[in-house]
């Protein structure tokens, strides 16, 4: 109906009033329902514009004159309608509702510009008295009422006023704000609509009962708080007011306002609203007389403190702001006199928390209390070094500057009365709001702020909270963590402070609590050095400042104990130092990780930028180093502060004693630290910026420090830690004057190397009590040794150190005397690394092999002896095992029975190591169907076949039967004795971390020493030595494979053969290699090849027989030495074709024939021989494969491969009607058996033998030959 055009409305006549009251009388007397009620209202509206349409029509109709009249009378023409003159147009209400924002806005101004032309015709026509026009309008006074107060309004108006007034209450989408926004212009424009009467006209036709529920009470409520915000807007209000200031429109305005927020709780925020709107438009002393001291608000003001009314609040704190009146008329709600310091005192939060509380009704939306609450905050903590810009011109006082003392207090007190004390203590939606609240305070504050704000109970609160995602709040945690991150990414001030206090309130666990790598993230976006080392130094005051450490459990305390860290340290005295440990662990740990983001780079940097990055990274990694070496190396006797007056420097220890785990992460860190230095000396070694020395930086602070009175060593040592900690600090500062004599070069390297392998034993000789002493003095006698410079400048020391070691290893019992004195330089220092080596911490020992026993072996490995390399692979091929048949054992110690399985002991050789996988292959599938019993006697058969089968063999290695020791019958220590390295990892075993065993530890030492001999493999491949380590390591390799060891060691034993020793340009080569030494390792290779039941060790071992091949070749061999390879290849493919267990490829015999074709001529009459006889089709045809490969070979040569051939044409002829008169069903097979014979006949032509050839076949060949040859043997037709 509104969207259809119609003409101008006149007024509606009388007789709508009585069809209202007739409807009205006949309504039955009890309440009806509110539709019900509702459709009766459509329905009278509908009839009573229906009649206002009837009587328009009539009024335009002229009526017929009197017939007596008629004639005297002429005629006139009629009256000019109404339609001619002004009127309102339906379609601008239509539009008022439009989703389009400016067409609402056009709609207005059309609706007001239609009603303001209806009005001004219709005053004019009242003024000239023409009663017609004016009865005309009357007739159709449009729902208007007697006493509506509108009688100076046009008819138009009227009902443009209530047609106004009845769509703010609709619920339709955008037609509340579009009717609002009509009803307030037309307010403003026509002044003759008397503000009195719209004020009773809203409620009036906007009714509301408490019958009335659901959507049809809410609109009704709602379109009466959108028509008294059209009176504001409209400004009559103030207007009206400000001509009589005695008129009280104002405080019934704000009375009608403030009960219409009461009806509901979620009118009384829009109704504040409201009255602000007002109060911005009247002037001061208006806001005070007829707002604040009005009767409703000061009765609202009065009881709202304990009532908790967030609402009045808020309208206490707004109206404050905008008068700053000093009286008491605020009720407790506010202090007086007010201020803000006086406002946030714990007193004043504390009889408001109600107010706070209730605020979160209103959720996910924030009260706009918290709007008011922040900006007071945010103006005195206000960032504390940026001018206040946000308050007005008369709040001058208000402006007064806070020191920081006031600001931290207030919002201290804010946080801790409201936040914590408040909204985190009690239900989820007050929790949800807490974190809100602080999400707007967070982005504004300064950085010492921020640690003020994230207090104990935030962190633990929100750390709840993300330790269970099924928590209703997780996802508003993850928001305020995300938000959290953005405010600390804005400079590095924040984002220290987000650190620290995550991490001390959450004792060094908020990322392993919530979940998250929230912490991580944020350590890592420090990029430069003035950054780094200020969160250095601020994660070190936090490591020395106990008292910010606080051990207060959050509200759930239960959910984040049970997800705690486990494996505090072992000797805590209480949960709370256990607690303050893992935050220290945690700084200990994260310090040094700053260094990851200060990786130097030399591409496109000049010298001078390099220099100068090289600079600054040593200056963070000097602070770093001087930190954990005060921590972790010394303690104080006097107090906890001590300066040092050399080194210019104040340090600082925890009042309480760390723990000896947190020290030994410190000193672990050191060596991690010193590691990180010696990497980047090797990265810029090469170019022309000198680096720093770190380990020259550390030595001399360790002296220094060490000679500071009130300062000693966290421990005291032993004698001979204490001999070696001296020994090692004097020659380390000697090879330090050495280096720094010497020229770059190989020189500079070693004692550079040597230096740093002394610093890290230094360290472990203070980390483990009595256990590295020894490896210490062995190093400092080896730098004697090696530098004689050394030697001749500590004469007076070097004779008693040695003859100290001597006796020390005469009263240990596990060394003589006078082999420590014969062995050479480098053997000691081989047997000092493998002493090393298996210790049982893993990080440790790869910090000490990675940054300093490689680059000291690197450095002289080229010096190493054949006994420094001898003890290496006894290593590499050392067992640990249990009794192989225990039955019923009660002794728990036999699970710890030491063995040492050598291969000479327990296995053949490995010549004969196909066999044994052959007899385990008999013997698992024995098992399979034999009971466990059987099983027994299978595996002494498999001893005996073994035993037998070396018998048999007749040649042994004579190096490697001296190389193994006859351990049968032997007890643990005399096995201790034969191998000290084992004997440490066997003492060891009690104190193995988690699950791991001594086999486990005895693999990872195993790995450490395949390290070395992978280093000495890549700078020695030519070295004759070089056949002894092939020749262990396959070993190893193999016994790997048969005794199911470690994959990691089968991939790095196997990948150093491939790599370092097979695919190496260089080679053992010449005549000085024992030929007997090359035969016996190919008869072991070939037999791995044809026998190794896997597929690894048979593929590594034709690479091995490639390799040993290439070394005979270079050797200027006699004809029985050839003679004895052909042998061993001849001997292989005899098993081949006799044994079916035999797994030998003939594609790799094919290979050695095409890289050796002498091997291949001597091998062809007798494969010729043998191939007649098989049996197996499949084998057969693989052979005939070969023989022509080795006839390939032959074409080309000079006329001694016609003679070969002719040699073996007789044979070659029986083969071929052999073949073809037992010719394969097979396709592939029977086509690979054409091919064969087609090639031989091929190979006759080209040596002209067709003649000899045709003689020597006989007739019963040919008949075959010609039927299954077709046209290959056409040449030879007779």
């Amino acid at each position: 109906m509104a969207g259809k055009k119609r003409p101008p409305v006149p007024e509606a006549e009388t007789a709508t009033d009585a069809s209202r009251d007739e409807a009205a009388a006949e309504a039955p007397a009890k309440k009806k329902l509110a539709m019900e009620r509702k459709k009766q209202r459509k329905e009278l509206d509908k009839e009573r514009h229906r009649q206002s349409a009837e009587s328009e029509a009539a009024a335009v109709k002229p009526q017929p004159p009197p017939a007596e009249t008629a004639a005297a009378v002429p005629v006139c023409p009629p009256p000019a309608p109404v339609v001619a003159g002004p009127g309102l147009h339906m379609n601008v209400f239509r539009d008022l509702a439009s989703p389009e924002a400016s067409v609402r806005e056009a709609a207005a101004q059309a609706l007001v510009a239609e009603l303001k032309d209806v009005q001004k015709a219709h005053e004019k026509a009242l003024r000239k008295g023409e009663k017609e026009a004016g009865a005309g309008d009357g007739p159709s006074q449009m729902e208007a009422e007697k006493d509506d107060g509108l009688e100076n309004c046009a008819p138009s108006v009227r009902y443009a006023i209530r047609r106004l007034i009845r769509g703010i209450s609709s619920s339709r989408e955008f037609a509340r704000q579009g009717f609002a926004l009509g009803l307030a212009v037309v307010l403003e424009s026509i002044r003759a609509i008397s503000i009195e009467a719209i004020m009773k006209l809203i409620p009036n036709l906007l009714e509301y009962s408490s019958s009335m529920k659901g959507p049809e009470a809410k609109d009704n409520l709602l379109g009466r708080l959108f028509g008294f915000g059209s009176l504001v807007r409209s400004g009559r209000i103030s207007r009206q007011w400000t001509r009589d200031r005695s008129s009280p429109i104002v405080k019934d305005f704000v009375s009608e306002v403030v009960k219409l927020g009461n009806k509901k709780r979620y009118l009384a925020e829009p109704a504040v609203a409201v009255i602000l709107d007002l109060v911005r438009k009247l002037p001061d002393e208006a806001i005070i007389s007829e707002v604040i001291e009005a009767p409703v608000v000061q009765d609202w003001f009065a009881g709202a403190a304990d009532a908790g009314d967030p609402d009045a609040l808020f309208l206490a704190l707004k109206l404050q702001e905008r008068t700053s009146v000093q009286k008491e008329i605020f009720g407790s709600l506010l202090p007086y006199p007010f201020s803000p310091d006086a406002f946030f005192a714990k007193e004043h939060l504390q009889s408001v928390a109600a107010c706070f509380k209730e605020s979160a009704f209103c959720l996910p939306r924030i009260h706009s209390l918290w709007l008011v609450i922040t900006v007071m905050l945010i103006r005195e903590a206000g960032s504390q070094n940026d001018t206040n810009t946000n308050s007005g011109k008369k709040h001058k006082k208000n402006k007064k500057a806070s020191s920081p003392e006031d600001t931290n207090r207030n919002l201290c007190n804010f946080c801790e009365v409201v936040i914590e004390g408040s909204l985190l203590l009690s239900s989820h939606d007050r929790k949800h709001l807490a974190f809100n609240i602080l999400l707007n305070l967070l982005p504004k504050l300064s950085p010492s702020a921020i640690q003020v704000v994230l207090s104990s109970k935030v962190v633990h609160g929100l750390m709840d909270i993300l330790s269970n995602e099924s928590s209703w709040l997780y996802n508003a945690g993850k928001h305020f963590l995300k938000e959290l991150v953005s405010v600390a990414s804005q400079d590095n001030d924040r984002r220290v402070a987000v650190i620290i206090n995550l991490q001390k309130y959450s004792n060094g666990r908020f990322d392993c609590m919530t979940k998250t790598k929230v912490v991580k993230e944020l350590v890592s976006k420090f990029r430069n050095s003035q950054d780094c080392l200020c969160l250095v130094q601020n994660l070190m005051a936090l490591f020395v400042d106990e008292e910010s450490v606080t051990d207060e459990p959050s509200d759930q305390s239960q959910t984040t104990d049970e997800n705690s860290e486990i494996g505090l340290a072992e000797d805590q005295d209480s949960f709370g130092q256990g607690n303050a440990d893992l935050l220290k662990s945690w700084v200990v740990n994260t310090i040094p990780f700053v260094l990851k983001n200060l990786k130097l780079t030399s591409k496109g940097n000049s010298d001078s930028e390099m220099a100068k990055c090289i600079e600054e990274k040593f200056q963070v990694q000097t602070e770093i180093l001087k930190f954990l070496a005060v921590q972790g190396l010394f303690s104080a006797s006097l107090g906890t502060e001590v300066t040092s007056f050399e080194l210019q420097e104040k340090f600082k220890w925890p009042k309480t004693p760390i723990s000896t785990s947190l020290r030994n992460e410190c000193i672990e860190q050191l060596q991690f630290l010193l590691e990180d230095g010696q990497k980047d000396e090797a990265l810029h070694g090469a170019s022309e910026v000198k680096p720093n020395d770190l380990g020259s930086y550390f030595m001399h602070f360790i002296n220094t420090v060490c000679s500071i009175p009130s300062v000693s060593l966290f421990r005291t040592l032993s004698s001979n830690d204490d001999k070696a900690f001296k020994q090692s600090l004097a020659t380390e500062l000697m090879l330090l004057r050495e280096e720094r004599k010497a020229a770059p070069g190989l020189d500079s390297a070693k004692t550079h190397a040597m230096r740093y392998l002394l610093i890290q034993l230094l360290l472990q000789v203070l980390l483990h009590p009595d256990e590295f002493w020894e490896a210490a003095v062995d190093v400092t006698i080896c730098c004697k040794k090696s530098f004689p410079a050394i030697a001749q400048g500590d004469n007076s020391t070097g004779p008693e150190s040695n003859e100290h070691v001597s006796q020390d290893s005469d009263e240990d019992g596990s060394e003589e005397p006078n082999e420590e004195l014969s062995l050479e330089f480098m053997d000691v220092l081989v047997q000092t690394f493998l002493s090393v080596l298996p210790h049982v911490s893993g990080p440790m020992c790869f910090t000490i092999e990675q940054a300093s026993i490689l680059p000291v072996f690197r450095v002289f490995c080229d010096e190493i002896t054949e006994t420094g390399l001898l003890d290496m692979l006894r290593v590499v091929k050392i067992n640990l095992k249990g009794s192989r048949h225990q039955i019923d054992s009660d002794d728990d110690e036999d699970d710890d029975r030491v063995g040492i399985e050598d291969d000479d002991d327990t296995l053949m050789e490995d010549a004969e190591v196909g066999e044994v996988d052959d007899v385990a292959d008999d013997v698992d599938e024995d098992e399979e169907d034999d009971s466990a019993g059987e099983g027994d006697d299978d595996q002494d058969n498999l001893k005996e076949t073994a035993k037998k089968a070396k018998n048999a063999n007749g040649m042994e290695d004579t190096k490697d039967g001296n190389d193994s020791d006859d351990s049968d019958g032997m007890d643990d220590d005399a096995m201790f004795r034969i191998d000290p390295y084992i004997a440490r990892i066997f003492k060891e075993r009690n104190n193995l971390p988690g699950s791991e065993t001594k086999q486990t530890q005895l693999m990872r030492f195993k790995l450490r020493v395949l390290t070395l001999l992978e280093i000495y493999l890549q700078r020695n491949p030519g070295n004759i030595q070089v056949l002894e380590v092939y020749s262990n390591l396959m070993r190893a390799f193999v016994k790997s494979h048969g005794a199911d060891g470690s994959k990691q060691f089968k991939e790095r034993i196997g990948g150093i053969l491939q790599k370092r020793i097979f695919k190496e340009r260089d080679y053992p080569r010449g005549n000085d290699i024992e030929f007997g030494k090359l035969e016996s390792l190919l008869a072991k290779s070939l037999r791995l090849v044809s026998r190794s039941r896997f597929k690894i060790v048979a593929s590594v071992a034709q690479s091995a027989t490639f390799w040993i091949m290439k070394i005979i070749s270079s050797k200027d061999c006699s004809e029985e030495e050839r003679a004895s390879v052909v042998d061993k290849f001849r001997s292989m493919l005899v098993d081949y074709f006799n044994n079916k267990n035999s797994r030998l490829k003939l594609g790799f015999v094919k290979e050695i024939v095409r890289r050796h074709p002498w091997i291949g001529h001597e091998l062809f009459g007798f494969v010729l021989q043998e191939v007649g006889n098989m049996q197996a089709e499949y084998r057969r045809t693989q052979t005939l494969e070969l023989l022509d490969s080795i006839l390939k070979l032959w074409i080309g040569e000079d006329a001694g491969a016609s003679e070969a051939l002719m040699e073996h044409l007789a044979q070659l002829c029986e083969l071929i009607q052999e073949v073809l008169s037992n010719i394969p069903e097979n396709k592939l097979r029977r086509k690979e058996v054409r091919r064969f014979c087609t090639g031989v006949l091929q190979r006759v032509l080209k040596l002209n033998l067709k003649e000899q050839f045709q003689n020597t076949l006989n007739s019963e060949a040919y008949s075959l030959c010609e039927a299954q040859l077709g046209p290959a043997f056409a040449p030879f037709k007779k």
